[in-house]
């Protein structure tokens, strides 16, 4: 509902206040209708996405289904002194005297927000204007579902924020003027009170298409203007064409919205990963020094003292004399080994986060490229957007990530340690599978079986998922150990992931994932 027809509706109000009223009923869950003496039911309908104030002459019950509506039945009663609306915008505060009785009510102000999504009804203390203290909202907006604005019960009351528009109930002919040169569909961002529906409306009262500017021909545009002050009302045609074009606006807005989240959290997420390989690759000069020092401390072992926290070692290319930092715990080939396991670790991330950098730029670009996007799309490609994401959305299991072995038995596999706990100790039964790299760290595989044996292959596709998620991923012979989730326990103190087993089996596999 547009701010020019809830002006005409309390217009039509006022000329009745103060009027006494006869009581609220509630039609629904979301509608509040208020039996107005000499004007009939005042309708107050506060569902979103559309929510409508208007008069009645149908006969309405119904009793009250929320506390906000019993509260409105029991608490908002007396006369109607006043109806007032916050320029033209879609706010509406009504006045209550209050009533004298059994139980006194006090005086009270019902304000209404008839704005779309966030349409909602307020009881207010007391008072002029529109701020005030909350007694009761229908709809109460806290700071997690809106940062800018919440709407508490006995919390103090905002309206929403101020706005600078032309008032077309007292425009000049120099102001319009100065509107000549924007097309008669866009005349709303400048004018007060007009929404989709009365700016279709007004190019049609003016005979100009929506697109086109008035130019010479303003003065038609501002007769129009006047003549929907006085009567906010539309065609047939408009009403289907405007309100088809306000919902689809409605909508491509919403999931714009809903879209761009998860769109930049893949652009900031690849252009991290892309980072990672930069980081990796510079790892390499690091992963060579290691590996040099490592040469020179396995071939100089030897004319090592033990304990030294250095040893200056002649360079293999006769440079001279390159000081080696020793761990004086650890014995020279002991330092070596460790040198060429940290080498070996930062060549075997670079290399697998190499593999995939092509590809990672290639789902940045695409992803910029839809950010890019979002602004000028059409609500069908947006729509298209969204069925293409969910379709790309990896399916998530609450536990684990999840798997299908060649018999079709659910395999789930860790992802962290407590992921790992909570396979083995709670989600496994005591006859499931229960797959681990041996002697690796890795993640725990569980094979939900029901209490039936496996299958060879089956083994096998578990036992690579435990050997491709674990340290040894990448390498080949990987020995997995399996037995039933009854013979895996978790020491006394242990923590969350560590465990002991008995009754194993073991298998030696590549480290691939199955199928990869």
């Amino acid at each position: 509902m547009e701010g020019l027809m809830l002006a005409r509706v309390l217009r039509d109000l006022s000329s009745h206040l103060p009027a006494r009223t006869l009581g609220w009923v509630f039609p629904d869950e979301t509608t509040a209708a208020l039996l107005v003496e000499g004007v009939g039911n005042l309708v107050l309908s506060y569902r979103p996405p559309q929510p409508v104030l208007f008069v009645s002459r149908e006969r309405l019950r119904g009793e009250p289904r929320s506390p906000f509506q019993r509260f409105l039945a029991s608490r908002v009663r007396g006369d109607l002194t006043g109806a007032e609306q916050l320029k033209l915008d879609r706010v509406v505060a009504l006045h209550f005297a209050g009533e004298s009785g059994f139980v006194d009510q006090a005086p009270t102000r019902l304000v209404f927000e008839v704005t779309g999504r966030n349409a909602n009804v307020l009881v207010l203390d007391a008072g002029q204007g529109f701020e005030g203290r909350i007694v009761m909202a229908a709809r109460e907006i806290t700071g997690s579902r809106n940062r800018f604005r919440t709407i508490r019960t006995g919390g103090t009351y905002s309206p929403p924020p101020p706005y600078d528009k032309l008032d077309p109930r007292a425009m000049t002919e120099e102001e319009a003027q100065t509107l000549s040169a924007l097309p008669v569909g866009r005349w709303r961002e400048q004018v007060d009170g007009l929404g989709p529906l009365l700016s279709a409306e007004l190019a049609r009262r003016s005979g100009l298409a929506p697109s086109q500017a008035p130019g010479n021909a303003w003065p038609a545009v501002l007769a129009a203007l006047r003549s929907l002050v006085l009567t906010p009302t539309v065609s047939e045609g408009v009403m289907h064409g405007g309100a088809r074009e306000a919902a689809r606006d409605e909508k491509a807005a919403s999931l714009r919205k809903l879209l761009r989240e998860p769109l930049e959290k893949r652009v900031t997420l690849l252009t991290n990963q892309l980072s990672d390989v930069t980081r990796a690759e510079a790892g390499l000069d690091e992963a060579a020094r290691d590996r040099e020092e490592a040469d020179l401390l396995m071939a100089y072992a030897h004319t090592v003292e033990p304990g030294a926290s250095e040893a200056l070692l002649p360079a293999f290319d006769g440079s001279g004399e390159r000081p080696v930092a020793l761990e004086p715990q650890l014995s020279a080939v002991q330092n070596a080994e460790k040198r060429y396991t940290r080498a070996r670790r930062r060549e075997d991330v670079y290399v697998r986060l190499a593999e995939r950098e092509p590809e990672l730029r290639t789902e940045l670009a695409e992803a910029q490229a839809r950010v890019g996007q979002l602004d000028e799309a059409t609500l069908e490609q947006l729509e298209a957007l969204a069925a293409q994401l969910q379709q790309e959305r990896p399916e998530k299991s609450q536990y684990g990530a999840r798997f299908t072995t060649p018999g079709g038995f659910e395999v789930l596999v860790g992802r962290n340690n407590k992921e790992n706990a909570t396979l083995t100790h709670r989600v496994g039964r005591s006859l499931d599978y229960w797959f681990h790299a041996q002697g690796y760290p890795g993640s725990h595989v569980l094979v939900r079986t029901s209490g039936k044996d496996l299958d060879l292959p089956d083994l096998l596709y578990a036992a690579q998922l435990a050997a491709a998620h674990s340290k040894a991923r990448g390498s080949s012979n990987v020995p997995v150990d399996y037995t039933r989730i009854k013979h895996v326990w978790r020491p006394k103190g242990a923590p969350a992931g560590q465990v002991h087993y008995t009754d194993q089996k073991t298998v030696w596999v590549d480290g691939v994932v199955p199928g990869a």
